[in-house]
This record gives structure tokens, C-alpha cells and sequence, in this order.
């Protein structure tokens, strides 16, 4: 996945399009953050599941910000954030639509026997290692809450 930021970088610089110049920077900046600090405990650099959960997190951090935004009135600044979000975006596995969340919730709520919100936490854990990336957690958090309460 490094390679792909550099060349888009590349291609970004060949276009001077500056917002997607500085969202790969910032990008680019995360990855070698995690590597410095991942040095020390017999790791040789971040792998792509690495790469894909700063990612997320960036987009993340970007919804919150645009929420903020909207909030204060502030529409330039959210709409900046939201070309930031789809650029990251553009980098991530194609995303699961909220009836694909749902089905995969149930298959892997089957697949471990959860029978109550005792078992959430499993849920969740088993989710998130299959669909790094893919789905919004947030939403599948509220999907098992609901059918492990029935």
C-alpha cells in the first residue's frame, strides 16, 4: 500500500491538486508515526492491516470533525474535511453497505454461539479481525446490541 500513496502522490504533485497533496502527506506522515513507534517491540515497519486501521481512523477523526464544523457553521472548513474523507476513502477496500453489515453480523454471531450482550466483545473482536476496513463498526456495534438483546 506504500507504493500506492507514493505514486499517487506523484500523480497529485503532476497536478498540483493541493488538497489531495496534502491529505497523502498526512497519510504518508501516520504510516511512518506507527513505524517509529513500533521499532522497539520486534517489528520490522507496519503491515497493510496496519495502514488500513490508520486509515480508518483518520476518517474517523475527519466525521467527528466535519460534525464540529457543521455545528459551529463553519461549511468551508467541513467541506474541506469531507474532500479529506473521500480521498482516504479512495485508499480503503470497497466499504459494506448496512444490509451487508447486518448479514455479516448474524453469520458471525452464529458462528460463535453469542447468545447475549455477554458476548459482544467476542462479537465484535470477530468482526473487526474479518472486515478491517470494510464496514463501519460503529453501526455493526449497534446491530449486535440489538439482536443479542432480543
Amino acid at each position: 500500500m506504500r507504493d500506492q500513496f507514493n505514486e499517487a502522490l506523484k500523480q497529485a504533485m503532476k497536478s498540483q491538486d493541493k488538497r489531495r497533496i496534502s491529505t497523502l502527506r498526512l497519510i504518508l506522515a501516520a504510516i511512518k508515526d506507527r513505524d517509529i513507534a513500533s521499532r522497539g517491540q520486534d517489528k520490522e515497519g507496519v503491515d497493510d492491516s496496519d495502514i488500513i486501521e490508520i486509515l480508518s481512523r483518520m476518517i474517523k477523526q475527519r466525521r467527528e470533525s466535519v460534525t464540529t464544523y457543521e455545528e459551529a457553521g463553519r461549511l468551508e472548513l467541513a467541506q474541506q474535511e469531507q474532500e479529506e474523507i473521500d480521498i482516504i476513502a479512495s485508499f480503503l477496500p470497497k466499504q459494506l453497505e448496512d444490509d451487508e453489515i447486518e448479514a455479516a453480523v448474524k453469520e458471525t454471531l452464529q458462528e460463535i454461539n453469542a447468545s447475549g450482550l455477554k458476548d459482544m466483545g467476542r462479537a465484535m473482536g470477530a468482526l473487526k479481525e474479518r472486515y478491517a476496513g470494510q464496514m463501519d463498526f460503529s453501526k455493526a456495534s449497534a446491530i449486535v446490541k440489538s439482536i443479542l438483546s432480543e
